[in-house]
């Protein structure tokens, strides 16, 4: 018993006492810093250049350094990331607004958390010269490559339309985005529509018989951060960590362009080249604003007007698939988010 000790070992207990409890505490801290990361959280991330920021806050430690470890599930093309967040296979995934929009059709159990990059280049329309192809009337009664339902698909469209050319008299066929490329090499079409770096791999494939038909400033693609509902109830702190990591990235890429183009080469397995092709026209930047709303609202006009959708529909609320509120916690301040 203690009472029969001498002091010296009584006072030996003690020391050993306090050091056990202050290695209890110190374990119950570490608990509850680490509690964040406990809830398993996958993110599913479309293999492009847009996805650069994720990719740097992996590289970077900027997830860990917020507090989660979101695991990277890759797809190609948004709307497979969609589709795997909707089988349960992913909390959060990346997508362009397209499949935001043509999906609101059929589900509400989503919503975009932020847009972190924009575009106006990344979609490009790409002929083969041997088809007799130089000008956007060439293509009618042609074969067009592109993947139905994506940014690709919209721009498609908007393109024809704005040189006047009917959408109805070219022949439009739906494939995969991995396969455009070979497709257009192997005359399977005569010309695609499709994002990088999809369109880069045809321009290789098909050397001097590459053209890419220019295209005003007819559609800026966004590319979001979308979360299941689900995970917004669950693990609403967890993406608010993913949104500061996020943050994070994005001013290491306009500070230090190097190092993130570097990053870029050895995610995605590109050479230099290509990183020169894409960076002039991205435009990282974190953020949440009345402009997605308009884009969202004008594609489904255009979804319900070219039957895209079922008939008879109505335009969703996209301020219902919108949630501002992690967004705001990550950036609290920022004027550019949707209140």
């Amino acid at each position: 018993m203690l009472t029969s000790l001498s002091c010296g070992a009584r006072s030996g207990l003690s020391r050993l006492w306090r050091i056990g409890v202050g290695a209890l505490c110190a374990a119950a801290l570490l608990s509850q810093a680490c509690g964040a990361t406990a809830a398993e959280l996958t993110l599913a991330v479309s293999r492009t250049a847009l996805s650069l920021p994720i990719f740097v806050a992996e590289a970077q430690g900027y997830f860990a350094a917020e507090g989660v470890a979101p695991k990277l599930a890759e797809c190609i093309g948004g709307q497979r990331c969609m589709k795997r967040m909707f089988d349960g296979g992913a909390d959060l995934a990346t997508a362009s607004d397209l499949p935001v929009m043509f999906n609101s059709f059929a589900r509400s159990d989503y919503a975009v958390v932020a847009s972190f990059v924009s575009t106006t280049n990344d979609v490009k329309l790409i002929a083969r010269r041997s088809a007799g192809i130089s000008a956007p009337a060439h293509l009618v009664r042609k074969k067009v490559g592109t993947v139905k339902g994506a940014s690709a698909h919209y721009f498609l469209d908007a393109f024809l339309l704005f040189h006047d050319v009917d959408p109805r008299l070219v022949q439009m066929v739906d494939m995969p985005p991995e396969k455009l490329a070979a497709a257009l090499k192997n005359r399977e079409v005569d010309a695609i529509a499709v994002w990088e770096p999809n369109g880069w791999l045809a321009m290789q494939a098909l050397g001097s018989d590459a053209v890419i038909l220019p295209s005003p400033r007819i559609y800026t693609e966004t590319f979001n951060l979308m979360a299941s509902r689900r995970a917004l109830a669950e693990k609403a702190d967890e993406v608010v960590r993913v949104l500061r990591a996020l943050a994070r990235a994005q001013r290491f890429i306009a500070t230090r362009p190097r190092e993130a183009k570097d990053i870029l080469k050895q995610r995605m397995q590109v050479d230099e080249a290509f990183v020169t092709w894409v960076w002039k026209d991205l435009d990282y930047r974190l953020g949440l604003d009345q402009s997605l709303i308009t884009t969202l609202e004008a594609e489904a006009r255009w979804a319900l007007r070219e039957g895209h959708v079922a008939p008879g529909q109505v335009i969703p609320n996209y301020l219902r698939f919108v949630e501002p509120a992690p967004l705001r916690r990550a950036l609290p301040g920022e004027a550019a988010i949707l209140q």
